[in-house]
């Protein structure tokens, strides 16, 4: 086991817990997700944590196969989908590296790629995993955006001591958002729609279709 995967498990029960810090932001982007989505569409998610977006858009798709490396937080998606009657959510232990092979109509990764110590790979590997004109659709914490400023440098200080602590993940990319578009576009994907919600972070939502 990783010691990504040990420290998703292990705080999985505080994560369950935890309120989504931006819930306009989010349903705005949920939204924009959804109408993408056909009913028949067979989506894979990476870094489903517990399952919350998935069972959302359960509803807008043919199938989600919604994936993460911590099989304490699938657990919790389990138990979550099985209550909101989300029958068409399988939930598969994996690294984002090694999910199922597609195709599929759509890959998302939602608040995940700015924790890759490789994003070319992963995003290479869901080009892999998209049919041609298919889609990948993300949303990512940009933290370089923040670059030079004291909120910069004071969670650049911070992030090693809390990994000291147990309290963050082995690896934490302060992304920018040029950077951020120009690896999605150098997998083999074209930029359809773009946003921070929320803007303050900012966290860069986009949609690709695979070219």
């Amino acid at each position: 086991m990783s010691a990504d995967a040990r420290f998703w498990n292990r705080i999985a029960p505080k994560y369950a817990k935890s309120k989504i810090r931006d819930e306009e932001a989010y349903r705005y982007t949920l939204e924009r997700t959804r109408s993408y989505l056909g009913g028949g569409d067979s989506v894979l998610e990476l870094g489903c944590g517990t399952g919350s977006t998935a069972i959302e858009l359960a509803r807008s798709a043919g199938r989600i196969t919604a994936t993460d490396l911590s099989e304490a937080m699938l657990e919790v998606g389990r138990e979550r989908a099985w209550d909101a009657g989300a029958d068409n959510i399988e939930f598969r232990c994996c690294s984002a590296g090694a999910a199922p092979e597609g195709p599929y109509d759509a890959v998302l990764a939602h608040n995940l790629l700015h924790l890759l110590p490789d994003l070319v790979a992963v995003l290479e590997g869901a080009a892999a995993r998209v049919k041609p004109g298919g889609l990948f659709i993300s949303k990512t914490p940009c933290l370089g955006e923040k670059r030079g400023s004291w909120k910069y440098w004071l969670f650049k200080a911070a992030i090693p001591l809390m990994r000291l602590a147990g309290q963050a993940p082995s690896h934490v990319e302060f992304i920018g958002i040029r950077t951020l578009e120009a690896a999605v576009e150098r997998a083999g994907f074209k930029i359809i729609e773009a946003g921070n919600f929320p803007a303050a972070a900012p966290s860069r939502y986009l949609v690709a279709r695979r070219v």
